[in-house]
């Protein structure tokens, strides 16, 4: 499991605007993209996680295992990854996801210092993610 996230896994933090009030709306998700033809594969890993879903990219040829449940992430997700690692940046942008999964939990992103501190953990991930900021 760790071996597909380190290559085909995503740990990510996405900041959206909430029309309801001024604070944005924080969504958390952990995916795992394989070909459509792998959908069995992908069954499997919602059976092993007991969790999630699977979803199909709708201009690819591409579905998703997803997990975007707070709960979830933070009683399956989280403990399976420190204790079975994923290698390179990957596991950089863990660590980071961590971090923003605990602001999420412990309910602080609903506050404007508590998006702020996303929005930075955000802004080092993934893509963003650089040799020079680690």
């Amino acid at each position: 499991m760790a071996g597909f996230t380190t290559g085909d896994g995503s740990f990510y933090l996405i900041i959206r605007a909430n029309k309801l009030n001024e604070i944005p709306r924080i969504d958390i998700g952990f995916s795992i993209a394989q070909h459509s033809r792998d959908m069995l594969l992908l069954q499997k890993f919602v059976t092993f996680f007991n969790c999630g879903r699977i979803k199909k990219d709708s201009r690819h040829d591409v579905h998703y295992f997803v997990v975007t449940n707070v709960k979830d992430i933070t009683n399956k997700i989280i403990p399976f990854f420190k204790k079975y690692y994923t290698k390179g940046v990957k596991s950089l942008n863990f660590v980071d996801w961590c971090e923003g999964a605990e602001i999420i939990r412990s309910k602080a992103h609903l506050s404007d210092e508590g998006v702020e501190q996303i929005r930075n953990i955000q802004s080092r991930m993934n893509s963003k993610r650089s040799e020079f900021n680690g």
